[in-house]
């Protein structure tokens, strides 16, 4: 079984950036094919952000975070980044890594198996 720690969050003015880290430990990344991130602001459903395939040659977004938000891949350190640029306040959540090991529905948080703790991300404006 995969653990998952995230971290990076934190505070940060409209405008700026973060770059989260998702760091595996068990397994190694490469045995699932879709590393993927989503987030969850109070009140509402977790949400699709992200995701990246097993050889990292293929990346997925929500079209509210495209051209803001990259997601990347460290095979020798078993880790995945979500770097974030741009950010609104209305990316304010808790932000999660999650594995998929089939790569199917990709934007789908119950199809993924393992998931961190979470992250906080807050935006003030």
């Amino acid at each position: 079984q995969v653990q998952l720690v995230e971290s990076g969050g934190g505070l940060v003015q409209a405008g700026g950036s973060l770059r989260l880290s998702c760091a595996a430990s068990g397994r190694t990344l490469n045995q699932y094919v879709v590393v993927g991130w989503f987030r969850q602001a109070p009140g509402k459903e977790r949400e699709f952000v992200g995701a990246i395939s097993r050889g990292g040659d293929s990346t997925s977004y929500t079209d509210s975070v495209k051209g803001r938000f990259t997601i990347s891949r460290d095979t020798a350190k078993n880790t995945v980044a979500l770097q974030m640029n741009s950010l609104k306040p209305e990316d304010t959540a808790v932000y999660y890594c999650a594995v998929n090991r089939f790569g199917t529905g990709v934007g789908t948080a119950s199809l993924y198996e393992t998931w961190g703790q979470g992250t906080q991300v807050t935006v003030s404006s």
